[in-house]
């Protein structure tokens, strides 16, 4: 009975801290890549996209006046 018990506990606890963690990491990356235009054009190019100097300047103006916090 204590074993279920402490088990879902454990898993909620873990999964909680999973998710903030996911989110701090995430945070951290896209503060980065406001940064760093090899890694904006590394995104647009998995995405699909070609920037051409012009197109990543304006991502990088709209990325520096984004916040990444709640």
């Amino acid at each position: 009975m204590w074993y279920a018990i402490t088990a879902i506990v454990a898993l909620i606890a873990g999964g909680a801290a999973g998710f903030f963690i996911g989110v701090a990491y995430l945070r951290k990356q896209l503060e980065k890549m406001q940064s760093d235009p090899a890694m904006l054009q590394q995104m647009a190019k998995q995405m699909g996209y070609n920037l051409d100097k012009k197109q990543m300047q304006k991502m990088q103006q709209m990325m520096k006046n984004q916040k990444f916090r709640p």
